[in-house]
């Protein structure tokens, strides 16, 4: 079971980074290229260089300035890669926001489906097909049985992650299934008020189905394998199906602001948080996980602290980077855009009046995220006024270069400062 499934622990904001994946990959990434101990990708040599450049002048500036006042400043722009933890996880809030606007006015619950890990060779050998089976058998396992057993059209928001607390490839999706959904007779909508589910009929058939998907492909010639003949395929498939699988469901969910913060913290976030980084020193990197072997007195799970060498930690931090292209966030039945239902909105929009407030979200968030977020206006920090933008900058070739400008705005704010 993904053990961050049932983690109830309140999380601490985390205000300032100390340390940043860029920083490390800046000191040691040009070093590792040169003897790699794996085999780079180009979308991981594309992350990596991403998160290297975000925010720096290398990829420009906007200018903005107080039109009161002429005080400036400089926002960096980012490199909107999915892997940098800086981008994925203004996505996040971004995708918090807009999602609230879509569920339905009902329970959801969380559900975690876990692949053991004795699939893990298997199912990078052929990511691709085999991640979105997964996706795709757990999601339509949950909508199913409830159209099956109850008449109802569930939606289903799961969202891919191949990373445990170490970093280590721990394939499992998470779910947010609505609690009930759409009548199949009246169009209306209608939430399940503790409705038996056969747990253990749950997990067998996502076994069964997956492990058929899995035949289904070797059949058809479809499967990257080493086996050697058709006993071994069929000896790993018995192996597999007496393992015990794992499928969890949390307690439904009431509000959609609980659904919006739950799922918020496994959406689009990268796969470390720079927040758990607590040092960086010399060729060596340190940063927090939880050991859910060891428990304290009050049942929690003890923090620790991982210290890798750079040759190790590359390696296993860049097998999360996601295929181009490949959708780790997908919509299944009711919230599905193709849906019949989706699309007559037969199920109730909720208007939020906050933003969803994310995990490790700081409490005081840089003019830069409020602007990019939220497109508000920014306020100078001398004289509270408007500030308005002036221009874009960026390096060519160790040469600045002025994208746009305002002539006419940047004349008044030189006037402003003369008169000062």
């Amino acid at each position: 079971m993904c053990k961050c499934a049932t983690d109830k622990t309140p999380k601490t904001p985390q205000f300032e980074k100390k340390f940043t994946l860029a920083q490390y990959f800046n000191s040691h990434w040009d070093d590792y290229v040169l003897a790699p101990n794996h085999f780079i990708k180009p979308e991981q040599y594309k992350a990596v260089n991403a998160i290297r450049l975000c925010r720096t002048d290398a990829l420009g500036k906007d200018i903005y300035a107080c039109k009161d006042c002429g005080n400036t400043i400089e926002i960096r722009h980012n490199c909107k890669n999915r892997f940098c933890p800086t981008c994925s996880w203004r996505d996040t809030l971004k995708w918090g926001d807009r999602i609230f606007n879509s569920l339905m006015a009902i329970p959801h619950r969380h559900v975690v489906v876990t692949l053991p890990h004795s699939l893990n060779n298997l199912v990078m050998k052929n990511q691709k097909d085999l991640t979105s089976a997964l996706l795709e058998i757990s999601s339509n396992l949950m909508k199913d049985i409830i159209l099956k057993k109850f008449h109802l059209h569930a939606g289903v928001i799961a969202v891919l992650h191949t990373f445990g607390e170490k970093k280590n490839l721990h394939l499992h999706v998470h779910m947010i299934v609505s609690w009930g959904g759409v009548c199949a007779s009246t169009g209306k909508l209608k939430a399940l008020e503790n409705p038996y589910i056969n747990y253990n009929q749950l997990k067998e058939s996502f076994k069964n189905k997956y492990l058929n998907r899995i035949k289904r492909f070797y059949k058809k010639n479809e499967l990257v394998h080493r086996f050697e003949n058709q006993i071994a395929f069929e000896k790993f498939i018995t192996d597999l199906d007496k393992q015990k699988w794992i499928l969890h469901l949390e307690p439904p969910m009431k509000t959609a602001i609980q659904v919006v913060n739950y799922i918020g913290r496994y959406s689009k976030r990268a796969c470390i948080s720079e927040y758990k980084i607590t040092d960086i020193k010399d060729e060596f990197i340190s940063f927090k996980h939880k050991d859910y072997r060891e428990l304290d007195a009050n049942g929690k799970a003890v923090e620790k602290i991982l210290t890798l060498h750079y040759s190790q930690f590359f390696p296993l931090l860049l097998q999360h980077v996601p295929l181009p292209y490949f959708r780790l966030v997908r919509y299944y039945g009711a919230y599905n855009s193709n849906s019949i239902i989706h699309k007559k909105q037969l199920f109730v929009n909720q208007k939020p009046e906050v933003t969803a407030q994310i995990e490790e979200k700081p409490n005081q968030i840089s003019q830069s995220i409020i602007l990019e977020i939220f497109n508000d206006s920014i306020q100078c920090k001398s004289c509270k006024g408007e500030m308005i933008y002036v221009q874009t900058k960026v390096i060519r070739e160790f040469k600045i270069q002025k994208i746009y400008k305002k002539q006419e705005l940047l004349r008044r704010i030189e006037n402003l400062k003369n008169v000062a």
